[in-house]
């Protein structure tokens, strides 16, 4: 075993960033790696106003899964307890004894997941794709094609299966 890694993974609790997580855990993940769940709220959240005013520049602090399972914390920085989710990264945590937290950006997924980069100094980030046609990623741009092409670590795109919605 090498040294532990720093993975992100950005969540957004879509089949796809699910999807993700699945195949991070699957492929990627080693003993003793840390996996941190990257969600990003829209600049306009309400639902955490109060945590946003706090940590928009920096986004929240780190979250240990231990605490993200309690639906109130969960809550209060916008994470969705996702039972799904839940059980992966607990099954992680316990086969493989990878560290789990989440943290939460507020603004652009695009350029908060590559901020995040940075700032977490991550080794590797997944991310899934919601497999926009040509018309729609113009329009609305892709946030995976975006990171890849501005992150400053190795970055997997997990495709979403054609039953997958976004």
């Amino acid at each position: 075993m090498g040294k532990a890694r720093s993975v992100g993974i950005g969540m957004d609790y879509s089949a796809t960033s699910k999807s993700a997580l699945r195949w991070a855990v699957d492929n990627l993940i080693e003993e003793g790696d840390r996996i941190i769940l990257i969600h990003v709220e829209p600049p306009k959240a309400t639902n955490t106003r109060n945590r946003k005013q706090l940590f928009e520049d920096t986004g929240s602090p780190l979250i240990p899964l231990e605490e993200f399972v309690e639906t109130n914390v969960s809550k209060q920085y916008g994470l969705t307890s996702d039972p799904e989710v839940l059980d992966i990264l607990d099954t992680v945590s316990r086969s493989k004894g990878a560290k789990v937290v989440a943290k939460v950006y507020w603004g652009d997924p695009r350029e908060k997941l590559c901020d995040a980069v940075q700032d977490l100094k991550l080794d590797s980030l997944v991310v899934g794709s919601r497999g926009l046609g040509l018309i729609k990623r113009v329009l609305l741009g892709s946030v995976s094609n975006y990171v890849v092409t501005n992150a400053s670590c190795p970055v997997t795109v997990v495709k979403g299966t054609p039953s997958s919605k976004p």
